[in-house]
Formats: C-alpha cells, structure tokens, sequence
C-alpha cells in the first residue's frame, strides 16, 4: 500500500490519510449516513486498537480517527475494508462525499436520489477534493448552513430543485431522475466553465447555464435534531466534536440499539435508544443546555502540528461564561468553524489573539494573550458585547 500523508489543503481519507501533530487522521465516510451497530461496534476497536481512543466527528458528518502509526496505518484499513466502513478501491474514495439529511425515510426523495447519485458517480469530472453534494429534500432544508457545493431541496410549493451553493435559488425539477440527471450535469459545467480555479461552487462567479434557471426559492429551513428522545431513538450531543471510543461503545450497549447516524452538527442519533437505556455521560449529553455544545473548538496542539496553542482545555474552561457562540483555534486556519463567532480565540506564536464577532482570520481587538491574561480581559468587556 501506498499513501501520501504530509499534503495540506484537501480532505483527508481512509486510503489518503493526513499526518498530523499526534500521527495519521484516517476518516470514514458513513455510507447514506448511516452505521449499523456492528459497525459502530468496529469503529471503536479500531480507534483504540490502532488510534488515540477518541472518535471526531466532522462538520461533514464524516467520522474519523486521531494517532494512528504509519506501521499501524496497513492493518487498521484491512480492519475497516473488513468491516465495510471503507470501500475496498481507493479510486472510490476520490468521488465527491454524499451529505444526507439525517432523518431520511427508506424511499424517500433524499435517499432515492442518494442511491441514483451514487450510480453516476463515475460519470462525473474529476472535481476538486473538497466539494460535495446535499441531499436535503425533506419537508424543510436543514444542511442550507452544511458545506456543500451542489444541494437538493424542497421549494416553498413542495416541489423538488437543484440549487448551486452561493445562490438563492434553485432550479425547479420535476422528479428525483431529473434531480440526479442535473446535478451529474452542473458538474460537468462547473469544470467546463473554469470552476477548477474557483475550487468551491460558492466562489465560481460564473452566471448559471440557461438549462439550469435559478427561479426557485427553496423552503424556509428547518430545524436541526434536538438532543433526548427522537422518534427513532435518541440523539447525543458530542462536546468540541469527539468522543471517547468506550463511551460511544456504552452509548450503543443496549440489546435495541440498531445503528447510528451521523449529522454535521456534533449530534449522533442512536436508532433503537430508550430514554433510561444508558445514562447521558459527561462526553456524550442529551441535554441541550449543554453549553459546550455552542463552542467550536480544533485539536489545538499537540494534536495538530499546525497549531500553537492548547484549545479543548481553554474551551472547556470557558463553558458558560459567554452567552454566544465561541470559537477556539490553534491557527489562523479556523477549521472548525467558518462562520463568524460571539468570541474567536487564535493561536499565534504559542499565544491567543481575541477576536470579536469574527472568524480566525479576522483582525483581532486584543492580541498575544496569555491564558491567564484572557481571563482577564475578558472581564473587562461589555457583557452585551459578548
């Protein structure tokens, strides 16, 4: 086997791992969305197995393990081809990554259309590594704030359309084959049309094709799982975005759990959970007052070699203290949050610059902060500021 592991700026893989501070991330992408309990059950051996024991996941609902060993790197992908958590070909892996909304239906629209994609995928360019697709057509959107390049969503009248991200709106279709038969379409457009420069649909400023009018507003958005009980089961909120390999274990314990689902939000819903079945465990609450559960924060060092600052510790520490979102971020890059946040805290130089209503990059009100001297300050601000 062979892979390459010291690139930045694309998406890491399971067959294209990415090193970092604490050795190889090795991601998996639930297929649909979704993983039977046997194979939740095998993710956790192999994160502890050949890992760091915790289990991240992404704002792309993709699931992946820390620490892995380049020796350690060969076993653990025969362990995952076994367990069907990886295709079996790395060609496959490079096809652009399918985001579903979490509570599809057997039959419905968004997995129809997510089985009918999966088809053509091979009749599509070779597109940039970091684009994707939103399969979203339940009564109301919820991935509009998900990353993705090309989505499918219900309009205002119920109908189905095809919406190129960075845009209002979308192109009316009239059943799911039409959907699938545009999008495969738009990609072929968007390389055409010089998209590769771009790298991201939202920032190809090139005017739609006639063949896709965007006249169609889609669907006023819906609202994301609420953490407890659910319909299927139960859903948890994963603090910072990880979790313990042993407590998810516990969490999927019970003989009714059938599978799990992932979401972009750092929810999981448990198909099969009974309120009672397992006690919310510190690292996986049920509780949406949670308050970590509004904060966003990278690995920080030593995690990543990229980052020169400690961020899951501060994180926590600053649990409850604001009332709006936080963002701590080893580095300038900000990549576990792309939106502006109440308070943006970056490493620079082994030091925090503040950030207010911000993202990372932004230009800071305070800079080469000392944790003790953030604290500080931060006492100092208007609380209406924060």
């Amino acid at each position: 086997m062979t892979h390459e592991v010291r690139i930045k700026g694309w998406c890491p893989g399971a067959w294209r791992p990415m090193a970092t501070g604490d050795g190889l991330l090795v991601r998996v992408r639930p297929r649909l969305g979704r993983l039977s309990r046997a194979q939740v059950l095998a993710l956790c051996d192999a994160a502890e197995t050949f890992g760091s024991g915790l289990i991240e996941l992404t704002s792309r609902a993709n699931l992946q393990l820390r620490g892995v060993s380049e020796a350690g790197w060969p076993k653990l992908m025969a362990f995952l081809v076994e367990h069907r958590l990886v295709a079996a070909e790395p060609h496959d892996e490079r096809h652009p990554p399918l985001l579903l909304a979490p509570e599809w239906q057997a039959g419905d629209a968004t997995q129809q259309a997510a089985h009918r994609l999966q088809a053509r995928l091979a009749e599509m360019p070779p597109l940039p590594a970091k684009m994707g697709f939103a399969l979203d057509a339940g009564d109301a959107p919820v991935l509009s704030e998900a990353s993705a390049d090309f989505r499918l969503e219900r309009a205002a009248s119920g109908g189905l359309l095809v919406r190129a991200d960075g845009r209002a709106r979308g192109t009316p279709v009239a059943s799911v084959d039409a959907a699938v038969a545009l999008l495969v379409h738009l990609t072929h457009w968007f390389v055409d049309s010089g998209g590769r420069d771009a790298g991201r649909m939202a920032r190809h400023a090139v005017a739609l094709p006639d063949w896709a009018p965007a006249t169609v507003r889609p669907a006023a958005p819906g609202a994301r799982l609420t953490l407890g009980q659910h319909p299927r089961g139960r859903v948890f909120g994963l603090p910072f975005g990880r979790v313990p390999a042993r407590v998810l274990r516990d969490a999927i314990a019970p003989a009714g759990v059938t599978a799990v689902r992932v979401t972009p939000w750092r929810r999981l819903l448990v198909e099969g959970a009974e309120k009672g079945d397992t006690p919310p465990a510190d690292d996986l609450p049920d509780d949406e007052r949670d308050t970590r559960l509004r904060m966003d924060a990278c690995p920080g060092a030593p995690h990543c070699a990229q980052a020169s600052v400690a961020t899951l510790a501060l994180a926590d520490r600053l649990s409850g203290l604001i009332e709006g979102t936080v963002h701590v971020s080893g580095c300038a890059k900000g990549c576990a949050r792309q939106q502006p946040a109440t308070l943006c805290l970056t490493g620079r130089a082994g030091r925090y610059d503040l950030i207010l209503g911000g993202r990372a990059d932004d230009t800071p009100a305070a800079t080469g902060l000392g944790e003790s001297d953030l604290l500080a300050y931060l006492e100092t601000l208007d609380a209406s500021r924060l």
